[in-house]
């Protein structure tokens, strides 16, 4: 018996098969959520790469989980002693997965049905944005980033992004004229490959970036890339916009407020 939440074994397992599938592979009481993921032990075996650019302890520090799917880095987080963690998600089915995970944590994390172009609701920055496996299913993705940098990140973002294409950062010229053409031509210029139906049988995947398209974005967007701990993903600092970004529009007055 689980005495912590009053279930067996057999209540679990019945539990987690009714929310499933799951993207996520979690242990709660002891089952896995996910034990035939295609990529293993998903998405842990990655955190293990790169945790050590967060710091151990958050020390009541605030964090937003953008597109935090059955929450498990929502629950690292909080695991890490960060003070107010809110995930959101547009997916009911990911965080009703994420909102059971958490129960059955004994952890308090607040998760909302929200997507990451309405995060100017919250009218408030947090200490550490999480925006992990987003990027690519948006249509929008420098509105998404845009949007990030005006109303949510107050200090750092933990970023991810699917890359695709040569993964050497070239040495560019601020300037080129109208009639250059060969750069483009280059395997390292910066490129969004844009998927017209489908990449990996999955409709949503728009746009997969380079890495030097990657890297461009983030900083075009106002991101300081502080460390790129190991492929695709970054630790980045809010920074200076490109002087050519206008920031995008804020939520009017009219606006009920947050959620």
């Amino acid at each position: 018996m689980d005495a912590g939440r009053g279930r067996t074994h057999e209540d679990l397992q019945r539990r987690i098969a009714e929310l499933g599938p799951w993207f996520h592979n979690m242990e709660i009481g002891g089952v896995q959520t996910a034990p035939d993921h295609f990529l293993g032990d998903y998405p842990a075996f990655k955190w293990r790469g790169f945790q050590h650019v967060i710091p151990e302890d958050l020390e009541g520090r605030s964090v937003l989980d953008i597109g935090c799917n059955a929450g498990f880095y929502s629950l690292e987080m909080k695991r890490r002693r960060a003070g107010r963690v809110v995930g959101i998600d547009s997916d009911p089915r990911y965080l009703a997965q994420a909102r059971f995970a958490a129960e059955q944590s004994g952890l308090d994390i607040e998760f909302r049905q929200m997507s990451v172009y309405d995060v100017g609701q919250f009218r408030e920055k947090f200490d550490l944005v999480i925006f992990m496996g987003v990027l690519y299913h948006l249509r929008h993705p420098l509105l998404a980033l845009d949007l990030l940098h005006e109303h949510v990140v107050g200090d750092r973002m933990l970023f991810q992004c699917l890359q695709r294409g040569d993964e050497r950062a070239p040495d560019l010229q601020e300037n080129y004229e109208f009639s250059e053409w060969a750069v483009f031509d280059q395997p390292d210029y910066p490129k969004l490959f844009f998927v017209e139906e489908r990449y990996a049988a999955d409709p949503t995947n728009w746009f997969i970036p380079n890495k030097a398209a990657m890297d461009a974005m983030l900083r075009s967007s106002g991101f300081t890339i502080e460390a790129n701990p190991e492929r695709e993903v970054y630790l980045c600092r809010r920074g200076e916009r490109h002087y050519m970004v206008e920031p995008p529009p804020r939520i009017s007055a009219a606006d009920p407020g947050p959620l």
